[in-house]
């Protein structure tokens, strides 16, 4: 299935807002001031504007155009300066691919030639790989890998700010990996939330690394100085939730013009103290910060070593319940109140007097019975005899109900943690087609997702309250085990989280269908379908999704 993924969009073609490392100036370089900063980018933009590669003729390509017989161009996801980047599809591997095009005689295509062949010789899995870099028929192509699973970002800050764990893994492994880079004499120089994917299972992956200043042209005198300040500004907007700078960027608000750089932990409350510090250390490279006169970073190399040298910040602890202690056998001997006694039945009837007293109570028993039997075949001879209207209605007192199909008149993707799986493909769950879907991510364990994830689900609007008694979902894969959970909720944004509500019911299937039915009818308008537990499913070609737990969703009914 053809599928576009935001997480695996090249991001030359990044929202039209200019990043940081785009400011690669002297100015830059030199570690200026922000004020200073700002006013380099936006000579910089402009020298961009008048540069001769927008007077280069991009080749007319269409979808299902192939490159060396192999690369199926599927859509196009950027169209840029003279350049255009593609979701393609490798036919000889049969796996989702991107490329990067561009004429061979545009002014940028040999030093992206060049900087595609450096990273591909890095070969290190922090990076989205580059995978072919060719010059044939007039045009200059580079493969990359493409990423379904991952996410950009730019969406999971837009979110909201990152907790401090997830904020300390972002600038310790992209720190560390770009230190690696700059070992191999690699710089990034366009390093933003567009450039940094979270995969499913919480590791970042930079895109992009040197290919991506050579398709802008983008280049500076003190590189890792640029990369580091990049890095900073990352820590900083996953932080505060604002971008370091004045001007909007990147899908954030930026700071108020005439503050300056200020501290992040001034910008918003309970911001972790080291974090901030470190944020402030990579991104003020003309001197000491003001809190703790700490000494700048100024390469990726010092950033990783200041990062290393901080407490570790431990994941925050899930939540649950804790259940009420079990009762021990002994606890009586430690002092706790005795259980009560437990009554002892009365002793058998013994001796002659007993046994009469037994033959007499046989005898009563069974003339009762005898009785009963007669007045029982009498009333029912009677009931024949008579057709009674009371006779007739007494079945409708209570008549049996028979579920009915309620209608689904819209439906919305729920992910609390700001981590969509595939919202665009929502409306595919109800659309009486078993061939389309919604599918999860793929995860590195399970079945349960939990801690990394609480799980993952969608809510749908039933039209206006109604009573609903069941559900039936399909799946596409099969399998030990999918678990799910319904809750009656209040929207199709719901305001509580579903550790803080009770599900109406829960099913657990290795098959591809589950069938949940209510104890009681619950009267709700919006109906949560909430999987927690997903099946160690093979490779699917058609979903390009590699092995691993995931499960897709084809079909969703319920009854009332």
């Amino acid at each position: 299935m053809a599928e576009r993924s935001t997480a695996a969009v090249d991001v030359a073609g990044n929202s039209g807002d200019q990043p940081l490392t785009a400011q690669a100036g002297p100015a830059t370089a030199d570690g200026a001031k922000a004020q200073k900063k700002a006013s380099t980018h936006q000579d910089h933009s402009r020298a961009e504007s008048k540069s001769p590669a927008r007077d280069a003729q991009q080749p007319e390509l269409h979808s299902g155009h192939k490159l060396a017989r192999r690369y199926r161009l599927e859509e196009c996801v950027t169209r840029l300066e003279g350049f255009s980047s593609w979701r393609a599809v490798d036919e000889k591997l049969r796996r989702a691919v991107g490329v990067h095009l561009l004429p061979a005689d545009h002014p940028r295509a040999r030093p992206v030639l060049a900087a595609a062949r450096s990273a591909a010789l890095l070969g290190d899995p922090r990076f989205v790989q580059v995978l072919d870099a060719v010059e044939e028929n007039d045009l200059v192509y580079v493969v990359h890998e493409w990423l379904p699973d991952a996410t950009e970002l730019t969406p999971v800050l837009a979110s909201g700010p990152l907790e401090p764990h997830e904020a300390y893994q972002l600038v310790s492994q992209v720190s560390q990996a770009m230190a690696a880079a700059h070992r191999e004499g690699l710089a990034h120089l366009r390093l933003n939330p567009g450039s940094v994917l979270r995969t499913a299972t919480g590791q970042y992956r930079i895109r992009g690394l040197a290919v991506m200043a050579a398709l802008r042209g983008i280049t500076s005198e003190h590189p890792q100085r640029t990369d580091t300040e990049a890095i900073g500004a990352l820590l900083y907007a996953a932080l505060t939730q604002r971008w370091p700078y004045e001007g909007n960027a990147h899908g954030l608000p930026g700071l108020p013009k005439g503050v300056g750089l200020i501290a992040p932990d001034q910008v918003r409350a309970g911001v972790h103290r080291g974090l901030s510090e470190l944020a402030m250390r990579a991104l003020v490279n003309d001197g000491a910060t003001a809190s703790r006169q700490e000494p700048p970073c100024t390469t990726p190399e010092e950033l990783a070593k200041a990062v290393a040298a901080m407490p570790r910040i431990r994941p925050p602890e899930p939540d649950f319940t804790t259940p009420p202690p079990y009762p021990r056998p002994h606890a009586a001997a430690r002092g706790a109140a005795p259980a009560p006694p437990v009554p002892v039945p009365p002793p058998p009837l013994e001796g002659r007097t007993g046994r009469a007293l037994k033959w007499t109570v046989s005898a009563l028993l069974i003339a009762a019975l005898g009785l009963g039997s007669w007045q029982l075949a009498d009333t029912l001879l009677k009931d024949g005899e008579e057709d009674t209207p009371r006779s007739q209605s007494s079945g409708d007192d209570n008549p049996q109900k028979t579920p009915r199909p309620l209608q689904i008149q819209g439906a919305k993707e729920y992910a609390p943690d700001g981590l969509p799986q595939q919202s665009d493909h929502v409306r595919e769950t109800y659309d009486n087609d078993p061939g389309t879907y919604w599918r999860t991510r793929t995860f590195n364990d399970g079945p349960k997702l939990a801690p990394f994830k609480e799980g993952v689900g969608i809510v749908y609007d039933l039209g206006d309250n109604q009573d609903l008694n069941g559900a039936t979902v399909q799946f596409r894969y099969g399998g030990n085990h999918t678990k799910l959970s319904l809750y009656a909720v209040d929207s199709l944004s719901p305001s509580k989280k579903p550790r803080a509500m009770k599900p109406v019911a829960t099913g657990q299937t290795s098959e591809k269908t589950v069938t949940v039915s209510l104890k009681e009818p619950v009267k709700t308008r919006y109906v949560l379908v909430w999987v927690t537990d997903v099946p160690l499913a093979p490779r699917d070609d058609e979903t390009f999704t590699d092995p691993g737990y995931k499960q897709a969703i084809t079909e969703v009914r319920f009854t009332g």
